[in-house]
């Protein structure tokens, strides 16, 4: 019969397990993250882990999905205090230390690996698909909120911002040397087309 755990044991069970799974992302990868290596690291038995999560997979992906949270919600504090107007120059180099969070984090390495693609083919279709529906709609509603932004063309942006992202995949064959204003460049070509009056 399972333990039953208290609310205030179940959340440090569920808090310790995330942890150790970002911990293990940084130092592993997915591949190499076992359900083993992970109770080890939170001293529980194997059989707890499954209270709490199906799969390694779902643990990771809460783990992705509290880090996108984590990194929207920053985004958006920032773009909250800003007043109009805002400048091109301010919102691009907001957009630019949003990837720089991103490529300092476990969720470079994450990406660039493949094991962001291996994840989102394993989990359940359903959950895929929810969390690519969620991330179309967090990047909308944060071009959403900026000032001066015009609205009508507002998917096309958020698709642009997507394949900025992207590109970081491609680091090495743009060039390290030059990345960094390379995607300053790219994000501030989308920041003024948002800004004027549209696509054509």
């Amino acid at each position: 019969m399972p333990k039953t755990f208290t609310e205030n044991e179940r959340k440090y069970i569920k808090n310790r397990l995330m942890e150790e799974a970002q911990n293990c992302l940084k130092l592993y990868g997915m591949r190499k993250t076992t359900v083993d290596e992970l109770v080890k690291r939170v001293n529980i038995p194997k059989g707890t882990f499954y209270l709490f999560f199906e799969s390694k997979e779902m643990l990771f992906y809460e783990v992705l999905c509290l880090f996108h949270d984590e990194l929207q919600a920053g985004l958006l504090r920032e773009l909250e205090v800003l007043e109009e107007p805002v400048s091109a120059d301010h919102l691009t180099e907001l957009l630019l230390g949003l990837y720089q969070r991103i490529e300092g984090s476990f969720l470079y390495k994450f990406i660039t690996s493949g094991d962001l693609e291996l994840l989102m083919r394993k989990l359940p279709p359903e959950v895929a698909i929810s969390h690519a529906m969620k991330d179309d709609f967090s990047i909308e509603k944060i071009l959403a909120i900026v000032p001066g932004i015009r609205n009508e063309h507002i998917k096309v942006f958020s698709a642009a911002m997507r394949a900025i992202f992207l590109s970081m995949l491609h680091k090495h064959e743009i060039g390290e040397e030059v990345f960094e204003d390379t995607l300053r460049l790219m994000i501030r070509g989308v920041v003024i087309q948002m800004f004027e009056d549209g696509l054509r």
